[in-house]
């Protein structure tokens, strides 16, 4: 039985067992950067882009004799060998690997990466890029063409800027590491404003280290009002919050709008107990917008985006969501809903809440009408301090809309 032999490159040229394996091969495939490496065997050499033409390639040489595959370090540590287990029986399939780039740059920016969080940044359109990389003390990111050092950078700074962080501009660190194992290679190591001014090459990997901000509750879910920033009491009771978080049955990833978001506490809570959500809250008051920044920062939510601007026009340039929540309309509730209703995913929940009867009356309606199964519950909370004095108020009723 034929073989395709996976290996691993991460020196500027073969050893001498990897060519002794080449020779024995039919076909060898790899990234053009490679071809110099195999001059012996150019004959045989396929690049490995478009990748559909190289596993055709592959496919019809396997029946006559064993094929190559050249990759970078380990090609099983976000590399081709996921897709060539997809594509040929697992049986057919030797890996060679050498020290995956991973560990290449640690060791050039002399860091344990035992600790570090790690993301692949290829061919990914990440919806909102800080809120995926600021919340790990230590990220390694392997990198693309558009997804750049100095891109991710002024992105990062650009987001911290819109909440008003202005500590953890100062003091983040990116280190690089370009070109590893090649006459060109070169370690940077700088602030995200140095990073910005400069042009890195396309094969790179980075290193964030982030420290910690003073610290807040550990926990994921449970937030009371008294930790949260919120203007003159205004802010949705915790026993409330609680209540529409369930029926909202947030996603592990995805995109919420928080709507009419006031203090931001649903947001904050929602982002600290799914970290990979991506939260937009929306909301039109200044005062309430600073409470969300404040309360971001606070709780190092920066999986939140503050949205100024009062809906449903503030939602124009948003993703489209998996899950909306409606805290507040400002008399706009059918234009809302409508758009919701153009832009939710399919499967997605709506959520609104109503203290007011007018409210409570016509969200339901709205909702059926533009296409949502439709149920309520109505929560009343009554509060009883250590003193045995007792607080009721007024009752809130959540509507929720599935399709």
């Amino acid at each position: 039985m034929h073989k395709i032999f996976v290996i691993g490159v991460a020196d500027s040229q073969l050893s001498t067992s990897q060519e002794m394996l080449l020779q024995g091969c039919a076909l060898i495939v790899g990234a053009q950067r490679y071809a110099e490496l195999v001059t012996g065997f150019s004959d045989r050499y396929v690049k490995i882009t478009p990748l559909d033409g190289a596993l055709a390639a592959l496919r019809n040489a396997l029946p006559h004799g064993n094929v190559a595959v050249l990759a970078s370090g380990d090609p099983l540590f976000f590399g081709i060998g996921r897709k060539l287990l997809d594509e040929f029986p697992e049986q057919k399939i030797d890996f060679i690997p050498a020290l995956s780039s991973v560990q290449r740059a640690c060791a050039l920016f002399r860091i344990p990466w035992d600790d570090a969080t790690i993301t692949s940044l290829h061919g990914r359109a990440a919806a909102h890029l800080p809120g995926l990389l600021l919340g790990h003390g230590k990220h390694l990111l392997l990198t693309d063409a558009t997804n750049s050092p100095d891109r991710i950078a002024s992105q990062l700074l650009d987001y911290l800027t819109l909440i008003g962080e202005t500590e953890l501009p100062r003091t983040i660190k990116m280190l690089v590491a370009e070109n590893m194992s090649l006459a060109s290679e070169k370690i940077f190591h700088g602030s995200l404003a140095e990073a910005t001014k400069k042009r890195f090459s396309t094969l790179n990997i980075i290193c964030l280290l982030i420290p910690g901000l003073p610290a807040c509750p550990s926990y994921r879910f449970g937030l009371t009002e008294d930790l949260l920033h919120h203007s003159r009491g205004l802010i949705t009771k915790n026993e409330v919050r609680a209540a529409t978080l369930h029926r909202l049955c947030l996603p592990d990833t995805g995109v919420l709008w928080d709507v009419g978001a006031g203090s931001g506490s649903l947001s904050i809570e929602a982002a600290r107990a799914n970290p990979k959500l991506t939260v937009y809250a929306v909301e039109q008051k200044e005062a309430e917008l600073e409470n969300i920044k404040n309360n971001i920062v606070k709780f190092r939510c920066f999986n939140i985006v503050p949205v100024p601007g009062r809906a449903p026009e503030a939602l124009a340039e948003l993703p489209d969501p998996q899950r909306v929540f409606i805290g507040g309309s400002s008399g706009a509730l059918p234009a809302i809903v409508l758009t919701v209703a153009a832009r939710l995913a399919l499967g997605g929940i709506l959520v609104i809440n109503g203290v007011v009867d007018k409210t409570v009356q016509a969200a339901p309606e709205l909702m059926r009408g533009n296409g949502f199964n439709v149920s309520t519950s109505t929560v009343q909370v009554s509060r009883t301090d250590s003193g045995g004095n007792t607080k009721d108020f007024n009752p809130i009723t959540i509507m929720t809309g599935t399709r």
